[in-house]
């Protein structure tokens, strides 16, 4: 049988490059948190009353449709 043989100690540098790895991706967290707060507070400070967010005026949504027509 073979003995369980103890894992290997990490070595100083994988230390730090887990830790600055981990840092990182909390980095990435925060900064797409803030990153969609503001685009909602944008959004919001620019939607017309009573529109859908991300929705088309209607009369660019015709054109679009017209331009779609014309390409089929």
């Amino acid at each position: 049988m073979m003995q369980n043989e103890p894992e290997p100690e990490m070595t100083l540098a994988q230390i730090e490059e887990e830790v600055l790895a981990e840092g990182r991706e909390w980095t990435r967290q925060r900064l797409q948190q803030k990153l969609r707060e503001r685009a909602e507070r944008i959004s919001q400070s620019f939607s017309p009353t009573g529109a859908t967010p991300g929705a088309l005026p209607k009369e660019k949504a015709h054109s679009a449709q017209q331009r779609r027509k014309r390409a089929d």
